[in-house]
């Protein structure tokens, strides 16, 4: 997302869920930093008590129900899936999303017409956690990203997972003081598009 400024912003995907999300919120916690976390309908049904009074500063966005691929189904069932997924993020946390992040990042035409029709502005990344690539060394996963994130930049990374998710926890303190050090402000989603607005015009 286009920018001037040095603003990146952190997102996190398919939680609430009790192994990893709370480690997460006390990294970002300790870091003095918001980030965006694309939540799944029926974790937030499951888990909302993990995260109910810890949101603080961080986004809440619309990661569909139950993480099924919206490319695969028609234009009604999208939106009963995304409908069903605000309401309980409403209901349970108290937010509102203004975002949503189609799982796997596929945007079908009618996923696009859903988002649309909900007034949701649809989110993807251009940076993310390799936790594949760098499983056995979290501190390189850091470097990598410390030295691609520009301007504007979404990274991604997953709170719900198997023990690949450690590489990105493990890497988070590293990736923040990191770029801290390069200049850089973490912001949430909506504040970057806020921004970008604010420029273009």
């Amino acid at each position: 997302m286009e920018t001037t400024r040095p603003l990146v912003a952190l997102t996190f995907d398919d939680g609430p869920a009790p192994r990893y999300t709370p480690l997460f919120l006390d990294v970002l916690e300790d870091a003095g930093i918001p980030a965006t976390f694309f939540m799944v309908g029926r974790n937030v049904r499951d888990h909302a008590d993990l995260v109910q009074d810890r949101l603080g500063r961080h986004e809440v966005g619309n990661h569909s129900w139950a993480h099924r691929d919206l490319a695969t189904m028609d234009l009604p069932g999208i939106q009963d899936d995304l409908r069903r997924t605000h309401t309980v993020i409403q209901e349970k946390l108290g937010r509102t999303p203004v975002l949503m992040r189609p799982p796997f990042g596929h945007l079908g035409g009618s996923t696009v017409l859903a988002a649309d029709s909900l007034g949701y502005d649809l989110v993807l990344w251009d940076r993310q956690m390799r936790e594949r690539r760098f499983a056995d060394d979290p501190a390189a996963q850091a470097r990598d990203l410390v030295e691609t994130v520009r301007p504007g930049s979404i990274v991604l990374a997953h709170d719900v997972g198997d023990k690949r998710r450690l590489v990105a926890l493990r890497a988070l303190h590293d990736l923040v003081a990191g770029l801290k050090a390069r200049g850089f402000e973490f912001v949430t989603v909506s504040e970057l598009i806020a921004d970008r607005s604010t420029s273009v015009s």
